[in-house]
């Protein structure tokens, strides 16, 4: 405890922590209204295929293809900021239990993130569907069939992301590193999916931005039937990378 205390103060007293999320708001929103703001054509001009597949709720939590690099920016920073500092050295003298300290670090990124991430993921489907109601085209309620479970999986999958980012940070000890490591998972390789073999397919199923980001839609997926599975796997992949975080950190001598 006395651990996890001393990471939340280190943390919320860096000006960069601050930064950040005014960032994942700022960008985060206004992703959101410039989504939201221009949808009204897609629905006029759609077929009445397009418009039996209208999902109000997954348009407005667009954001979180710009809000899931600002939470990975916050997560490696939890890890690499120490290192490019040389303070680590010093962390590590007060704290010799290097287990108990990345634990201590994974877990106040995982909490600041799940608590951030959800108020934006709330914050963004307000404000996209009064902005979808003012264009006069449908709009969601909180308590329409899906919505609430497709924004609380939102902030889940945020979360996910911000402990990838501490064990991809911690495995690679450079936020630069860590960072373009990020962008290659949630946006290279799932760009290049087509390219994988047949039998790599199923990776895809808790893929970032593709199976797991399923979690975010209301309206069925085909290719992604089962999105709180997805999500789970997600989880379980995003468990394997931090437990190799953990071992290469205890191995290491800084």
């Amino acid at each position: 405890m006395t651990t996890l205390h001393a990471e939340w103060i280190k943390l919320r007293s860096l000006r960069s922590t601050w930064y950040t999320i005014a960032c994942l708001f700022g960008f985060g929103l206004g992703i959101t209204a410039l989504s939201t703001s221009g949808a009204h054509t897609q629905y006029w001009d759609g077929t009445a295929a397009d418009r039996a597949a209208w999902d109000p709720t997954g348009i407005s939590l667009k954001t979180y293809i710009v809000a899931q690099l600002v939470v990975g920016v916050l997560g490696i920073l939890v890890v690499t900021s120490e290192f490019a500092t040389g303070l680590m050295q010093t962390t590590l003298a007060a704290t010799p239990r290097r287990h108990r300290l990345l634990a201590a670090k994974a877990v106040t990124a995982t909490a600041i993130a799940a608590v951030a991430g959800q108020v934006l993921m709330f914050a963004s489907f307000f404000l996209g569907q009064a902005v979808l109601a003012a264009h006069d085209v449908p709009s969601a309620h909180l308590s329409d069939h899906g919505v609430l479970p497709a924004v609380v999986g939102g902030g889940l999958y945020l979360s996910a992301i911000a402990v990838l980012a501490v064990g991809l940070g911690t495995i690679l000890r450079a936020t630069a590193g860590a960072l373009a490591t990020l962008v290659g998972i949630v946006f290279l390789i799932p760009a290049l999916s087509g390219l994988f073999p047949s039998w790599m397919q199923g990776i895809f199923d808790f893929w970032p931005t593709r199976g797991a980001a399923a979690i975010f839609a209301t309206v069925p997926d085909p290719d992604f039937p089962h999105p709180w599975l997805n999500l789970g796997g997600l989880w379980v992949g995003v468990a394997v990378v931090l437990t190799a975080a953990f071992v290469v950190f205890r191995r290491r001598d800084v």
